[in-house]
């Protein structure tokens, strides 16, 4: 069994914050009554005179993000992904994406890791409804260190993103060198028998999943796609090329998120199977964030199951 070290992507988000604030004098940071949970706190202990809390007024807060960004400020939005993709989707849609201003949403508590709060405060539909969007740029980092590649990168370039992060501490499982490029996968593991692309906290499950493949002789490739959208074309379809079979992991509906994209790409660009392990068409209910991520599938166990069930397949076929 693989062990890693965990870490919180919330708590590398506010250290990373200050570090861009002190570098960049034109960022601010907004909140919605949720700095302590975002970590947008840390930001507003350096930088009180750049940072502004709206209360529990998403719209409002994000209407203002856009009239900032028309002012030539870099802006961080920050609540929970529920909020900032249901409440707000308005706002976003409207004076935000629609002129596609310099405002980077980080979207804090996604999926069903949230836990015991239950479906009111899960979001499984979010990558969804923002991938849809024009303008709008897509990235789940999948661990910590990942998550401050994924904001820098986000404040150095132009346009609206949505950065998706979790609750949870989740494994390390990418390097401080290892390369990150906004639209690019990156190959962790590489094999020819079948692919398991993820992102988020799902990247973790497939390698945990690749190595016990491996000792049932399988050669799974595993890929990270921290960029929903705009997605690696060029990556999957070599990847579909090279295995033939294609199994897609994410905390999130199967509905328009990382399954869907890989599946539009796969169709237009080189057809072969595709497996989605995601959250079926129902809402989310309470519960520890393991007792639910195995209640939806969303394990190592099942990954290998599927695994095993497609190759079986492919070998007779």
């Amino acid at each position: 069994m693989i062990e890693w070290k965990k870490a919180n992507q919330r708590k590398a988000f506010g250290e990373v914050l200050v570090e861009l604030g002190k570098e960049c004098n034109d960022l601010v940071a907004l909140t919605a009554d949720l700095s302590t949970s975002t970590r947008t706190s840390e930001f507003e202990k350096s930088y009180p005179s750049r940072f502004f809390n709206f209360g529990v007024a998403e719209q409002n807060m994000f209407t203002t993000a856009a009239g900032l960004a028309l002012s030539n400020k870099i802006v961080i939005a920050s609540t929970f992904a529920v909020f900032a993709s249901g409440r707000a989707l308005d706002q976003i849609r409207q004076s935000i994406a629609y002129q596609n201003l310099n405002v980077k949403i980080v979207a804090t508590h996604g999926g069903v890791t949230v836990g015991a709060d239950g479906a009111s405060h899960q979001c499984i539909d979010d990558l969804g409804i923002m991938t849809t969007l024009p303008n709008m740029k897509v990235v789940v980092p999948c661990d910590a260190i990942e998550t401050k590649k994924a904001v820098r990168a986000c404040i150095n370039a132009q346009g609206p993103f949505y950065i998706r992060l979790g609750r949870e501490d989740v494994p390390t499982v990418t390097k401080g060198d290892d390369k990150f490029e906004l639209g690019k996968g990156n190959v962790l593991k590489d094999g020819k028998d079948i692919a398991l692309i993820a992102t988020g906290i799902m990247v973790s499950k497939c390698l945990i999943a690749a190595q016990e493949l491996a000792e049932r002789g399988i050669n799974a490739k595993v890929i990270n796609i921290h960029t929903i959208k705009p997605i690696d074309r060029a990556l999957i379809k070599k990847v579909a090329e090279e295995t033939n079979l294609i199994i897609t992991a994410e905390e999130h509906s199967i509905f328009n998120g990382l399954g869907a994209m890989v599946s539009y790409v796969v169709c237009e660009d080189k057809p072969v199977r595709v497996e989605r392990i995601g959250i079926p068409d129902v809402f989310g209910e309470s519960g520890s964030a393991e007792e639910l991520m195995e209640k939806y599938g969303l394990s190592a166990e099942n990954i290998v199951d599927k695994a095993v069930k497609l190759m079986k397949e492919k070998r007779e076929s």
